[in-house]
């Protein structure tokens, strides 16, 4: 029972992006098809947004596709399907946007959270409060006599 819907989710995992692109779509080109699928899957569905348009099945992924297609059989370049790509959609658009001022928020922001984060845990130890010096951990003479008493009244019971 278990390994049969084990099965059938990995089945379903691996389909997924042969769902997405349909048959019509498909160049009859191997290598254009090859690059299509490529540029694709670096390319972000703008309505699942973390979704690449190549297992996207979003009406805009697909006219998506489509595109990139037409624009290949065209005779555009890699760089030029992604520049026509950023200047209709944004840097959004791409899973990997180029570093520049308008997006070194995006770049550098982990980082900056990093480094907050360090400095938080840094500043939370330092505030701790600090373990007291060892004391003599010896008893005194009436201590050791009223601990005596202790453990003699215990073993009684």
């Amino acid at each position: 029972m278990i390994r049969a819907g084990i099965l059938a989710l990995g089945i379903a995992a691996l389909s997924t992006a042969a769902f997405a692109v349909e048959p019509d779509e498909v160049l009859s080109d191997p290598v254009l098809e090859d690059r299509a699928r490529a540029i694709s899957a670096n390319v972000r569905c703008v309505v699942c947004q973390n979704e690449p348009i190549d297992s996207s099945n979003a009406g805009v992924a697909r006219d998506l596709r489509v595109l990139i297609r037409e624009r290949l059989v065209a005779g555009d370049t890699d760089q030029e399907i992604y520049d026509f790509l950023v200047l209709r959609y944004g840097d959004f658009v791409l899973f990997k946007p180029p570093f520049k001022p308008s997006t070194y928020a995006l770049w550098l922001s982990p980082f900056a959270i990093l480094f907050i984060g360090g400095v938080a845990v840094a500043v939370s130890l330092s505030r701790r409060p600090r373990k007291p010096a060892s004391k003599d951990t010896h008893l005194s003479a009436e201590e050791e006599t009223d601990l005596a008493k202790l453990m003699k009244e215990d073993t009684s019971l």
